[in-house]
């Protein structure tokens, strides 16, 4: 099965992750990799790993790049990753002892939240959808972010997939402001009807940052993780400030 597999990752300055990520996947015969012409020396650590292929797109929205990126893909299965994912050792074997012949068209993988490498308790990172056969698989725009559409049915694999991103905070201050922006914007645009009770929340501007300090407090036992997990909270509830702020914007130069 493994030799009907290619991972897929979309890289822009990922030298703090790239090379973590890749070590994890010595098992694939190729790996495709779009990337963003990145001007640090991401492209060096690429190069290094025999096996990767690299296609250089210039970034206009990330369905578009992973759409690009299926397009390149010449096997069957697509395992799709981004540049600070970390497979597991039991997700490892378990794709080793996958049978040829599958009896769904896509599966969802859990995930754990690291901080400096440190793995938390719990986060606000759901499974997702990143295994499935290319022929029935279609990249959305979703918001700031994006989401895989594949026809057919759908399983859960056992192993896990470590997020472990190092870049720095300003990298991520800088990262959060573009998709926030967008984020607000589509939450304005969206009728209330349509809202899920989280979005709905998110646009009460203040509720939203408070509960979220108490669900990756409490609920989610990052207070347990130290230090790790003040950080995540901080983070998650700066990131739902900043997006109250751009609501308050937006509505006002509205």
């Amino acid at each position: 099965m493994l030799e009907q597999i290619t991972p897929l990752i979309l890289t822009y300055n990922e030298v703090p992750n790239i090379g973590r990520t890749l070590e994890r996947l010595t098992w694939a015969k190729r790996i495709v990799v779009i990337d963003s012409f990145s001007d640090d020396a991401t492209l060096e650590i690429l190069n290094s790993y025999p096996q990767v292929e690299v296609f250089q797109r210039q970034f206009d929205h990330f369905a578009e790049q992973c759409n690009y990126g299926l397009s390149q893909v010449q096997t069957g299965w697509v395992l799709s990753l981004d540049a600070d994912y970390i497979l597991s050792n039991e997700l490892i074997e378990e794709l080793h002892s996958l049978p040829d012949h599958l009896t769904k068209d896509a599966y969802f993988v859990k995930f754990k939240y690291c901080v400096f490498g440190i793995p938390l308790r719990g986060t606000l990172l759901p499974p997702r959808k990143v295994f499935y056969r290319k022929d029935k698989a279609i990249y959305l725009e979703d918001g700031h972010a994006h989401r895989v559409q594949v026809t057919g049915d759908y399983g859960y694999l056992a192993g896990y997939i470590s997020h472990d991103d190092r870049k720095s905070l300003s990298r991520w201050l800088q990262s959060q402001d573009r998709y926030l922006l967008i984020e607000a914007q589509k939450l304005l645009a969206t009728p209330k009807s349509e809202l899920s009770f989280g979005d709905r929340l998110r646009k009460q501007k203040v509720i939203a940052p408070i509960v979220i300090l108490l669900y990756c407090l409490i609920l989610k036992g990052g207070i347990l993780d130290g230090w790790a997990g003040w950080y995540y909270a901080w983070q998650r509830t700066l990131a739902e400030i900043l997006l109250a702020i751009r609501l308050i914007e937006l509505e006002r130069h509205k």
